[in-house]
């Protein structure tokens, strides 16, 4: 299967090569983000090492990094979501990378915002599905940043703020795009990462491998 691409660029597995760019991109993308939550290059390549087949970047026609997406294998119980961001992953190096694991966990990810809106997102969790369908996982798992609730905290609390948003009321800016995706919400989890933006706050997301990106 040719890799997913659009208009100047490709999607890519992630080179140790493309790791000091990738550092600089995590600072454009997250820029409200704790740096101390944030992926360094070490960690990229560290990344590289324990789970080659789940690292992604999507590439300019000169091989420029302008996006990118980190995961690692592992399991989470769905009755029990709350966790946190990095200890859940074992820290930024993903120690908690389990070469069992029956779910694909997206640790982040991130497009520059001079490539948004050209189907590069879409494709870099296309890509996480067929690899999560050719593991045989359970599916994609991830955290979507409730992203536009910090701009609204000062008058709704995070817990309508998700309510709305799941009924169709109010859209968010990330959670929002990955639901048309097709990932399922699973429950609000406070204290997720260190981000004004979000408050804090994201939202358990799950892709079960037999459904189809949307």
């Amino acid at each position: 299967m040719a890799p997913p691409a659009g208009a100047g660029w490709t999607v890519a597995p992630t080179s140790p090569d493309h790791a000091d760019a990738l550092a600089e991109l995590q600072r454009i993308v997250f820029p409200t983000l704790d740096p101390s939550e944030r992926f360094g290059a070490d960690h990229y390549r560290r990344h590289v090492e324990i789970f080659p087949e789940g690292q992604f970047v999507a590439l300019t026609s000169g091989e420029r990094p302008i996006a990118t997406t980190t995961t690692l294998r592992l399991n989470l119980d769905l009755s029990r979501p709350q966790h946190r961001f990095p200890e859940f992953l074992g820290g930024l190096f993903l120690t908690a990378h389990d070469p069992e694991g029956e779910w694909l966990y997206g640790a982040d990810l991130g497009v520059h915002p001079d490539w948004r809106r050209r189907g590069i997102a879409r494709a870099l969790y296309a890509s996480r599905h067929a690899t999560a369908g050719r593991l045989g996982l359970r599916g994609q798992l991830t955290v979507g940043m409730l992203n536009g609730y910090g701009a609204v905290a000062d008058r709704m609390s995070a817990k309508d703020y998700y309510e709305q948003l799941v009924a169709g009321d109010i859209r968010d800016p990330t959670v929002s795009a990955q639901m048309r995706i097709g990932f399922r919400p699973g429950g609000l989890i406070p204290d997720y990462v260190q981000d004004p933006r979000c408050g804090g706050y994201g939202v358990l997301l799950t892709l079960p491998a037999d459904q189809p990106i949307s």
